[in-house]
């Protein structure tokens, strides 16, 4: 579709001349005498070519008209060169640009080439802005279970503040989305979400990822650079698994949440920092308390909101629901026929106790989309993944294997995890449900350096 112009003149042959020129290129145009003319068809136009001085209305007064119609229209204003001082009113007005008459027709066609342009890419940034809020709202985080409308309650009571907020809950219960949630809800929306994923950094790093450094603080240092909470600051930094932070950083933290301040290592100037810190973790930091490997007064200072997100076998009310927003939502991406999911699909889902949670249930529902041949999703087409679960007996108790001890089962399980994380200590503790911490107490008694 051709783009669309209004042109606002009162001198009827340059009115002409302009209109031609912009024909000529392929738009659309819309043309008046006057302001009051062209007032019906503001909201029809992507851009606006006004000349200032006209009779009844002027092009300022229908500029500023514009604006608090908020039509998101470019308006480049025209005007004699003895008029410079009242086009610089217009552009502190909003206008997009002025054309001092006369002016050329090439002139004329790269400033509104440019203003459309801009607009283009002012109208893609401010959609995806949108889209990036829609994800986030609690439409996406599905639950309607009575507990889940008690943590969307409580996102609406604690977004507006900066209170430290401490995400409890299994692995995959969405504690991404809620703290996300929280931030985009809060006064801080428009600010930076700093996400730092506490097992995935190494602990020889984590002070420097997290506070910065300065140059030649350390071999390699060649510049000085900022650390995840500069990044963040008037923002929110989300701090996920938060029980796998080694010592000497919880200090640092609780400093950070006590004083909002900290200095960058290798330096001795203290920076001032404001920044609203959500804390997540899957692990039960109590326990942490009593081992030794989580300071007291840290937890104090993390647990002033306390959320406890339910898991997925302890709300199962909300799976059908889940299960229907996973194949509108996936089935696009998956390249399938799938358009619906059957009441036997939701029952069989229903049957399984779901222990990765709503993030095992989304992966669920993408194989089993990749997989099913017709137009439903049936109980027959659901991959559930029963390879992982332990065994157990007939009566439904737990058996070891033959032969083996408690202790030589519990080793042979972390050494098959280490074997699937490749070594890496950090993914492998997480696999197995444990802090970093823990694992290499485990691995300390096992005779297995950490």
């Amino acid at each position: 579709m051709k783009r669309r112009i209004l042109v606002v003149e009162d001198e009827e042959k340059l009115r002409r001349v302009v209109e031609l020129q912009l024909a000529s290129a392929g738009f659309e145009v819309l043309k008046a005498g006057t302001a009051e003319e062209a007032l019906p068809l503001l909201d029809r136009a992507e851009l606006i070519l006004t000349d200032l001085r006209l009779p009844g209305m002027s092009g300022l007064e229908m500029l500023e008209l514009v604006q608090k119609q908020n039509t998101h229209a470019p308006v480049i204003v025209m005007t004699a060169f003895s008029s410079i001082e009242t086009a610089v009113e217009a552009m502190k007005a909003g206008a997009f640009d002025f054309l001092p008459k006369p002016f050329s027709l090439d002139h004329l066609m790269t400033v509104v080439n440019k203003a459309l342009e801009m607009s283009t890419l002012r109208n893609e940034n401010r959609e995806l802005k949108e889209q990036l809020g829609r994800r986030y709202e609690f439409d996406n985080i599905i639950g309607r279970s009575p507990q889940m409308q008690e943590i969307f309650a409580t996102i609406l009571r604690v977004a507006p503040s900066r209170a430290t907020v401490l995400l409890a809950g299994e692995s995959g219960v969405g504690k991404d989305l809620i703290a996300r949630a929280i931030h985009f809800h809060s006064p801080r929306a428009q600010k930076p979400m700093v996400k730092i994923n506490c097992t995935a950094i190494p602990e020889n790093l984590m002070e420097s990822e997290l506070f910065g450094y300065e140059k030649g603080a350390f071999t390699g240092a060649q510049t000085s650079k900022p650390g995840k909470f500069e990044q963040a600051d008037g923002g929110t930094v989300f701090l996920d698994e938060i029980g796998d932070v080694p010592g000497p950083v919880q200090v640092k933290l609780l400093r950070i949440l006590q004083e909002r301040e900290f200095e960058r290592l290798g330096s001795n100037k203290t920076q001032h920092i404001d920044v609203r810190v959500i804390a997540a973790t899957n692990q039960d930091l109590r326990r942490a308390l009593e081992q030794g490997t989580f300071r007291e007064d840290l937890y104090y200072r993390l647990n002033v909101v306390p959320m406890e997100i339910p898991p997925l076998r302890a709300r199962k009310n909300d799976i059908p629901f889940l299960a229907k927003h996973f194949v509108t939502k996936l089935a696009p991406e998956s390249g399938t026929k799938v358009k619906s999911i059957t009441e036997a699909a939701i029952d069989k889902l229903l049957e399984y106790d779901w222990p990765g949670n709503v993030r095992e249930l989304e992966n669920v529902i993408e194989r089993s989309l990749v997989m099913a041949p017709g137009e439903t999703l049936d109980a027959s087409d659901i991959r559930l993944d029963m390879t992982l679960r332990p065994r157990a007996a007939v009566g439904g108790e737990f058996t070891l294997p033959a032969g083996m001890s408690l202790d030589q089962y519990e080793q042979e399980i972390i050494k098959e995890a280490l074997k699937k994380a490749d070594g890496n200590k950090s993914q492998a503790a997480r696999m197995l449900g444990l802090t970093r911490n823990a694992l290499r107490y485990r691995l300390t008694q096992m005779g297995i350096e950490a």
